[in-house]
């Protein structure tokens, strides 16, 4: 599909990228080119660096798009049609309008598809309308949600059920285990006196070997923090990164993981920072609604649907990132800011095999009571001895629900 050419613009903005161009007549030259800078520092288009950097504000940049294309800007409902999809309206930016609509779709472009656009040539009378992707999202969300939340709790299972953990009934499974365990409990009474003990010898041995294992770790004297990069990645060489925070109820911690976010060292034009809540969690979402979120991040609210869990609203919020790489936090982490850069640097430099990596976490807290002190205990073990060890022999390593970083989601 194609789209009418708007007109020429002014001489002074044929240096700048065509996805702001177009604004240069009624938007400050100087902030028109400080974003063409960083678009070119950053290797991505000017339009994503213009937003993501909180040079513009989403609404005036679609709102003028709209009118360069000669096409209408819907900035309140938007009817859409049968044929919108989750999640591939949203990741194709183009949704269809119900029939009699003001165009016959809608269309929330993002980054060099703007170009693209502006670049093109349609009859008059056929162009889609324009929103922002903010609005489109919304408007997506209110018109479908049961098939979101569908889509969250049950594609994987649909699309590759043995890696799906099933929604079977757990009865006949427990039943079957109980059942076990007592055969095995009866045929160990019933054993003569010498194979019990043989029995209880030899479980008393694998937890011996297993306490070993543990205790060698602690002579195997791995650096727990990482090298230094010799020759770190360019901002324009570094990948596109989507960070994901799930939050229920968490409404007290939001100022302090917002501030902790948005201390990432990272290129802005480069980050995607998605906070993801339940619908109907009033508190957590009215505290994000009072901070000024940094134009880089985004909030999604997760239709209501069951089992409530961290999975499911990632499964929501997965479709939708942009990022080469992927980080997942919990609402209480506060992630070193050279985090991301860091995580980049070593997947750019690890075999392709190399999946996914895992952050080191420590407890910051154990000074509060006893059973913060334990946890502090089992963290520092965890991640400062078993986990480096592990490594070190070339062993499977136990991942954590955060601060583990994934690439090739896309």
């Amino acid at each position: 599909m194609s789209f009418l050419r708007f007109l020429d613009p002014a001489p002074d903005a044929r240096a700048l990228p065509p996805e702001i161009a177009f604004l240069a007549e009624g938007v400050d030259p100087a902030l028109l080119a400080r974003a063409a800078a960083l678009a070119r520092e950053s290797g991505t288009d000017a339009a994503t660096a213009l937003l993501r950097a909180g040079l513009m504000a989403e609404e005036p940049y679609y709102r003028a798009l709209a009118r360069a294309l000669d096409a209408p800007f819907l900035d309140r409902e938007i009817p859409l049609g049968m044929g919108a999809r989750f999640p591939d309206s949203l990741r194709l930016g183009m949704a269809p309008l119900v029939s009699g609509a003001c165009a016959p779709a809608v269309l929330a472009p993002r980054g060099r598809q703007i170009a693209e656009l502006l670049s093109g040539r349609s009859p008059r009378g056929r162009m889609p309308a324009v929103t922002t992707p903010t609005r489109l999202r919304a408007a997506l969300f209110a018109a479908i949600p049961d098939a979101i939340a569908d889509y969250a709790a049950d594609d994987l299972e649909a699309k590759a059920p043995d890696w799906a953990f099933g929604s079977s009934p757990l009865g006949p499974a427990l039943l079957l285990v109980g059942l076990v365990a007592c055969t095995g409990l009866a045929l160990f009474v019933s054993l003569p006196p010498p194979l019990a003990l043989a029995a209880t010898v030899l479980a008393q041995t694998a937890f011996l070997a297993m306490a070993v294992f543990r205790v060698g770790a602690l002579f195997v004297g791995v650096p727990v923090a990482p090298p230094a990069i010799p020759s770190p990645l360019s901002a324009r060489d570094l990948p596109t990164y989507t960070v994901l925070v799930a939050l229920y109820r968490e409404a007290r911690v939001v100022p302090r993981l917002v501030a902790a976010l948005a201390r990432l060292d990272y290129p802005v034009a480069k980050l995607d920072l998605k906070f993801i809540v339940e619908a109907d969690d009033a508190g957590t979402i009215a505290a994000l609604a009072r901070i000024p979120l940094p134009a880089r991040f985004e909030v999604i609210a997760v239709p209501a649907g069951v089992p409530r869990t961290k999975p499911r609203a990632l499964n929501v919020a997965l479709p939708l990132a942009r990022g080469d790489l992927l980080v997942v936090y919990d609402a209480e982490d506060v992630p070193d800011p050279g985090q991301l850069r860091l995580a980049a640097e070593v997947f750019a430099r690890a075999s392709p095999r190399t999946a996914c990596l895992q952050g080191r976490l420590v407890i910051d807290n154990p000074e509060d009571s006893w059973i913060a002190r334990c946890f502090a205990l089992e963290y520092a073990g965890l991640f400062d001895v078993l986990n480096p060890a592990l490594a070190h022999w070339h062993l499977p390593m136990p991942l954590g629900g955060t601060s583990m970083h994934v690439r090739g989601i896309r």
